[in-house]
């Protein structure tokens, strides 16, 4: 029988890494971590972003984290401590969990995404 969309999440959740936003803020304070922001950049536009956040959109993400893609983007690196967050939490425990699939051996999402973010009164900038 098919697996629906949210049983994957919840799969997903129970293998990564689930931070509130007080410890990813307090991450991102120590400056080791990679934030990656995997929302769509309209969805950015609409509802601003984390400051210090990168931009890499969930189609891209495979091909930018993989070493061995000719997209690989040079921030990610797969020892490297590396946080996603998207909108609430879904993509981005999906996301981690790929990660995790690639090799990733520091990778976590921000569980509840940018709206638990901004709603525990976190700072929140406007899109670029």
């Amino acid at each position: 029988m098919p697996r629906t969309a949210a049983q994957m999440v919840q799969e997903a959740k129970q293998r990564v890494e689930n931070l509130t936003p007080q410890q990813v803020a307090d991450e991102l304070q120590q400056g080791d971590a990679l934030l990656v922001d995997i929302r769509e950049p309209g969805e950015r536009e609409q509802t601003g972003v984390i400051p210090g956040a990168i931009s890499a959109p969930r189609g891209m993400l495979e091909f930018w984290a993989d070493p061995s893609s000719p997209y690989h983007r040079q921030e990610f690196q797969p020892d490297r401590r590396v946080i996603l967050h998207c909108a609430s939490g879904g993509r981005s425990a999906l996301a981690a969990d790929m990660l995790n699939d690639l090799g990733y051996s520091n990778a976590a999402h921000l569980d509840g995404g940018f709206k638990a973010w901004s709603e525990a009164g976190q700072p929140v900038t406007k899109a670029e």
